[in-house]
């Protein structure tokens, strides 16, 4: 992503006073960039979702490792908190795209709504071969294997294709890693499929806010 024009720059490296046309031309500049470039996801976000993840899939494997049958699926208290965070994390995300799309305007505001829209019918769409699984019955062995991975692996590897395309790097490769972590997940049989997803999400989870709080310092110490 380019970085706006520097105006304080421009000032400085200019040995008299700054012709009004050329301060209109660079206000113009970082006008135009401001319309163009969505601020990504804050560093307290992603946290939040290491954590939820780690919780949510933490306790469905311990719900699920002791069992005589683990193919049964998450027992139901480890149900209800994963509803509760996913219900915190749905209202964060909803007012982090709000604060994001905030004075972006024009072909960036029509190329985002269209990411948005396709990434939530991939998310339905891959969530809804869960039902044909449950009526199926829970001792279907691709209950339990399909829900914990196979999900996030379709949505993170569409996803990683669909960000590319629209050259929305950062999300390429963090949909990328998610999906990634959902493959490898998925070699883990019933109850290990569970935990690697929560360890694996967690990772990709920090280092996306590792990498989003690097950015800011970095646009706080920039001259």
């Amino acid at each position: 992503m380019n970085n706006p024009p520097d105006i304080s720059q421009a000032l400085d490296d200019n040995d008299g006073p700054l012709d009004p046309r050329q301060a209109a031309a660079l206000l113009e500049q970082a006008t135009q960039h401001a319309r163009r470039t969505f601020r990504p996801p804050s560093p307290q976000l992603w946290a939040f979702r290491a954590v939820f993840v780690l919780v949510a899939f933490g306790g469905f494997w311990l719900s699920v490792r002791g069992r005589q049958n683990p193919y049964s699926g998450p027992s139901g208290w480890s149900l209800l908190v994963t509803f509760a965070l996913v219900a915190v994390n749905i209202a964060w995300t909803t007012a982090e795209l709000r604060r994001a799309g905030a004075g972006v305007s024009g072909p960036a505001q029509r190329k985002r709504n269209a990411f948005i829209g396709v990434m939530l019918v991939v998310w339905v769409v891959a969530y809804a071969a869960t039902a044909p699984l449950y009526h199926a019955g829970p001792s279907q062995p691709a209950w339990a294997l399909y829900p914990a991975s196979a999900p996030l692996m379709v949505i993170g590897l569409a996803g990683a294709a669909i960000a590319a395309a629209l050259h929305y790097w950062r999300l390429t490769v963090i949909t990328a890693a998610l999906g990634l972590v959902a493959v490898v997940a998925g070699f883990g049989g019933p109850v290990g499929v569970w935990l690697i997803m929560g360890i694996g999400l967690c990772a990709v989870s920090l280092g996306a806010a590792a990498f989003a709080a690097w950015q800011r310092h970095q646009k706080v110490i920039a001259p």
